[in-house]
């Protein structure tokens, strides 16, 4: 398993998020981590479909690809998410396979009892994120979603790269000081990871 999973939550393959995550992955790999990267637009994850069989034993009962994401998140040391804002929200792609940690919500705090802020993080997770708008609320809501979808994964919310007056695929390639910012913090949580 790998020491750090990267996860796309882009629609478009070569848009800003997905550029920027790329340079924090060449950063933590630079810096030593070894990464798996996912692409959450070419995987089949269905929505979650409120069966709630996972009450059972915590286990979701539709079977696709997020299982096998699931397992490689929850092995690894850290974790960096991507996606871009849509109407101060993180992409369809992200939320849809967010939501589906629904089932290892239910397993955390209805069978095994945990008390939320009572267990210590083990790992540590960033999110990097872009938007069209100078908006000052505008990545309040996918942060607060993101920093309570870390802590079902017992993750730490370590950082975040929020950038502002990114809309059109490409248009982080005029900003350079983004691409550096997300190399360094790729390398800084992997310094983090063996700290």
């Amino acid at each position: 398993m790998a020491d750090l999973v990267a996860v796309y939550g882009s629609p478009r393959r070569k848009g800003n998020s997905s550029l920027l995550l790329s340079r924090a992955v060449q950063g933590a790999r630079n810096a030593g981590c070894t990464v798996q990267e996912f692409v959450l637009r070419d995987l089949r994850i269905s929505p979650c479909l409120e069966i709630y069989q996972c009450q059972r034993n915590g286990e979701c009962a539709i079977r696709d690809d997020f299982q096998g994401l699931r397992d490689h998140i929850l092995a690894a040391k850290g974790l960096i998410l991507a996606s871009p804002i849509f109407f101060y929200a993180v992409s369809s792609h992200t939320k849809i396979f967010m939501d589906r940690f629904q089932s290892l919500w239910v397993r955390k705090y209805r069978i095994d009892r945990e008390i939320s802020g009572k267990v210590p993080y083990r790992r540590k997770g960033i999110f990097i994120s872009v938007g069209a708008t100078k908006g000052p609320r505008l990545f309040d809501g996918a942060v607060l979603s993101v920093r309570y979808f870390f802590d079902v994964l017992d993750m730490e919310l370590w950082d975040t790269l929020l950038c502002r007056e990114l809309d059109m695929e490409g248009d982080v390639l005029n900003r350079p000081e983004y691409l550096e910012n997300a190399y360094g913090l790729g390398s800084a949580l992997a310094a983090q990871l063996y700290a």
